[in-house]
């Protein structure tokens, strides 16, 4: 799979119920190489299928683990921290992580909606509509006592992140790995939402060429 090509977000059938059950394990299923070469997780009982994370790794790593930025429980802290410097909707905390970790990794959205659901049903943080379709989180008092209990852990992640985005410093800057991102993405939604017409397929097609073209001549 090349960069511009999108992957469908499946969530694995029991990765919700895991979830919900275990709310600091957002990573029961742990990834392996599947016979194509891609990462897929385990379940339960050992079947494959697609994972709740993005494991896509950038800069002079090239692929690796999620576990290597994330271990249990992590994900979950860290999103609440951003949420608490300010409201922020689902994009713009994949950006900030992804901004946090100098562009070494950039969770997916199969990992953190379904993690700000499960922030939003334990009352940790509040959902307003925002601009468009974008959901506005903002932290709620039981969630800022769930980051003051866990200050030591929190501050410990940040350090690994800020550890990560200086070792990475060499690599491609964030706002373009942020912005090859951000069209994956965009694309991705798209086709998500339904068929294309001719003219809608031959638009996004142009586009792309010409950002094909403008990054080559750059």
């Amino acid at each position: 799979m090349n960069d511009l090509e999108c992957e469908p977000i499946i969530m694995h059938p029991n990765f919700m119920d895991a979830f919900r059950a275990d709310p600091f394990d957002a990573y029961r299923f742990r990834a392996h190489r599947g016979p194509m070469g891609g990462d897929h997780p385990r379940g339960r009982h050992g079947h494959p299928g697609r994972g709740p994370g993005d494991r896509r790794m950038f800069g002079r790593g090239g692929r690796g683990d999620l576990a290597r930025f994330f271990a249990h429980g992590d994900l979950r802290l860290v999103i609440l921290h951003l949420i608490a410097e300010k409201p922020r909707h689902g994009y713009e905390i994949i950006k900030a992580i992804e901004e946090r970790v100098g562009g070494a990794y950039s969770p997916s959205p199969g990992t953190v909606y379904p993690t700000l659901t499960l922030l939003e049903e334990l009352g940790h943080v509040t959902v307003t509509p925002g601009e468009g379709t974008k959901r506005l989180h903002t932290i709620t008092p039981e969630g800022q006592a769930v980051l003051d209990g866990n200050r030591p852990t929190l501050e410990a992640i940040l350090a690994r992140m800020a550890e990560a985005e200086a070792a990475l410093g060499e690599g491609p800057p964030p706002s373009l790995v942020r912005a090859k991102e951000g069209l994956k993405l965009a694309l991705q939604m798209r086709l998500a939402r339904g068929p294309l017409s001719a003219e809608q397929t031959a638009a996004i097609t142009a586009a792309l060429e010409a950002a094909t073209a403008a990054v080559e001549q750059a």
